[in-house]
């Protein structure tokens, strides 16, 4: 019977009525069409399943009418809210998975599973008290998600017919976090697990500091639709998002200037959590006791993680979960998957672009059927085991897909990349004493992120075009001759800078850039209002960002104490940014862009050594910055590079 259902969901999408204006069904079309499949096929349920201190959690269990043969679970834990009673039965509230899923793609909706979607604790129907990225083992009661998602197991095992005992659990984003919070001390009925785009350290590299500067515009975007809730709170119909009053969000936060006016400018019951985040502005004990790695232990099911080369909020989680697994938990099998993608994009869509830059294949959706069906019908259902290596990484600028024992590759080779005289870029060391490039970085005039108008984060925004801050006096530009050759880069990149400022503290932002040769042809404008920007662009000299990072200067010898710059004292800066597997063409160059502010991607840095999320306006100073290419204070770019 559930063998139909991929072809009733075809016919479906083919009645489905098409638009006036496209000619096509549209994600309305396709969430209703696949609504009806799913109702015919599946029966849905609702519990509130006890936990061992009381608390009981809202639970929607979808059982397939098909009882010809047992099923698995597959698990799905959220903090944003499931669906109730007759509403549409495959919506997700504030997460934008492709519409009408019941799992990550129609491959498993077709092979019959026992879909499970919990609402985590203090979460709409859910008791209890909502902690952020819940510490392991230290909730009242010795409660935390491992423990939670042992009683639910427990709870389904014994009342949900038609299982066969296996179960998976996944998710992307914060429910990334959460299917991997769930697997320590995993329950023997969990065999498989995806954590996605996982939460794994917020304040090393993940949503809420990258180098010690606050992710601003993205939190401050979130937070303004997620707060603490008094239980129980019902799903709304609609999410109704912030009012900026202005489409620029550079416009807006450079108006309030200050962390503490930004705050004040947040609806009364929104500011709590966004004030935890934004005033632990040092690595404390709020952030050690949430960072999962080193709990991430007694893993006894398979997993894989998963993650995106252009995810603007969890890039670093993905790689943070799959090394501590692998480290902890000798004997499982612990595999990455990192793909051409934004947060949560190869749910989403068909990954064959992001904004100008093409991948020449629906990436997303191969990996959906090739590789994350195969790995849970092996493990939940003992199917032929498909031949998967450690590491499936997708190689940009070539476009494909990549295989590797391990990651990083063993192979790749550091080389360094100095800056030199003329805005030069090569792998030979300066041989010049004493020189140096400066600039003026004034707070009221900060780098934007992006050439144009954006409220949120867009998500195109860590492949945009730097062409818009290569003209821009606060940034130093070093770019290499044209390639005679291909060259690779996998792992993580490494700014090593000697620096001076005539201020306190300083940010040191840090871009390393693919220039296309200038002959290149014009392109088309982005179909996908998620990458929506100007109509069409000329690709011809364009800039691509491969990877770019900050590092607030005060951290620059430790994330737990800061520490001020003497003013003119050159001091060495090193950093290490996400990992990237990208090639650049033959033909191509490579830059290197070098400023002090990325607004409002980042919040501002004073430039005067006070707390910045205390600091007043009249804090916020010009300050000259010098970057050194000497003889002695060699500053460059550190590469891993594959033979």
């Amino acid at each position: 019977m559930l063998a139909s259902l991929a072809a009733a969901l075809s016919l479906a999408l083919a009645l489905a009525e098409p638009t006036a204006s496209t000619g096509s069904p549209t994600d309305g079309d396709l969430a209703r069409a696949r609504a009806a499949s799913i109702r015919e096929h599946y029966t849905k349920y609702e519990h509130r399943i006890p936990m061992r201190d009381g608390v009981h959690l809202f639970t929607a269990v979808y059982l397939p009418k098909d009882d010809s043969k047992p099923h698995p679970f597959l698990i799905f834990r959220t903090p944003y809210g499931i669906s109730v009673g007759g509403g549409d039965p495959l919506k997700h509230y504030g997460v934008d998975y492709s519409p009408g899923r019941l799992g990550p793609s129609e491959e498993f909706e077709a092979a019959g599973y026992i879909f499970v979607q919990q609402e985590v604790r203090g979460r709409f129907l859910s008791e209890g008290r909502f902690v952020e990225m819940t510490p392991v083992g230290r909730g009242p009661g010795g409660v935390d998600e491992s423990t939670d998602l042992h009683d639910t197991m427990e709870w389904l095992l014994k009342r949900v017919p038609g299982h066969n005992g296996k179960a998976g659990i996944w998710g992307g984003s914060y429910p990334g976090f959460y299917a991997a919070a769930s697997i320590i001390d995993t329950h023997p009925a969990i065999k498989a697990a995806s954590p996605q785009a996982p939460m794994t350290d917020l304040y090393m590299g993940d949503d809420s500091y990258h180098g010690g500067a606050f992710m601003l515009a993205a939190n401050f975007d979130f937070y303004a639709t997620f707060g603490r809730q008094q239980n129980p709170t019902p799903l709304p119909a609609k999410q109704e998002p912030f009012e900026y009053g202005t489409p620029d969000g550079y416009e807006y936060f450079l108006a309030r200037r200050t962390l503490g006016q930004i705050e004040a400018s947040l609806p009364p019951s929104q500011r709590e959590l966004w004030h935890d985040q934004a005033t632990h502005d040092t690595y404390d004990d709020y952030w050690k006791s949430r960072n999962l790695a080193p709990w991430l232990k007694n893993i006894r099911c398979a997993v894989l993680t998963v993650g995106g080369w252009f995810d603007a909020e969890d890039l670093q989680g993905p790689f943070s979960t799959y090394q501590a697994i692998k480290g902890q938990n000798p004997g499982i099998y612990s595999g990455l998957v990192i793909g051409p993608w934004t947060h949560n994009g190869w749910n989403r869509y068909d990954g064959e672009r992001l904004g100008d830059v093409h991948f020449d294949a629906k990436t997303a959706v191969e990996y959906r059927k090739n590789v994350l069906f195969p790995f849970f019908e092996h493990y939940l259902r003992g199917a032929a085991k498909k031949d998967l290596p450690e590491a499936t990484v997708f190689e940009t600028g070539t476009n494909v897909w990549r295989h590797y024992p391990s990651w990083p590759p063993a192979k790749a080779r550091a080389r360094t990349l100095y800056f030199g005289a003329g805005g030069r870029l090569a792998f030979e060391a300066p041989a010049l004493p004493g020189a140096f490039d400066d600039y003026m970085s004034d707070p009221g005039k900060p780098v934007p992120f992006v050439g144009y108008p954006a409220t949120e984060v867009p998500s195109e925004y860590m492949v945009s075009d730097q062409r818009f801050a290569a003209t821009r006096t606060d940034v130093l530009v070093y770019r290499t001759e044209p390639l005679e050759e291909d060259l690779t880069v996998a792992g993580p990149v490494s700014p090593r800078l000697f620096v001076s400022t005539s201020g306190t503290d300083s940010d040191w932002v840090v871009k390393l850039i693919d220039v296309y040769p200038p002959d290149l042809p014009s392109l088309g404008p982005p179909p996908d209002r998620h990458d929506a920007r100007k109509p069409g662009v000329e690709l011809g000299g364009y800039q691509q960002l491969v990877r770019g990072e900050p590092l607030r200067g005060k951290f620059r010898n430790s994330f737990e104490k800061p520490e001020p710059f003497t003013p003119g004292k050159v001091e060495a800066v090193s950093f290490q940014m996400p990992d990237i597997n990208h090639t650049f063409r033959r033909g191509h160059r490579i830059m290197v862009q070098v400023q002090s502010s990325w607004f409002p991607l980042i919040d501002l840095n004073p430039q005067t050594f006070v707390e910045i999320p205390r600091a007043k306006v009249s804090d916020f100073k010009p300050a000259t910055q010098r970057v050194y290419r000497s003889q002695d204070l060699a500053s460059g770019v550190e590469l891993r590079i594959l033979p």
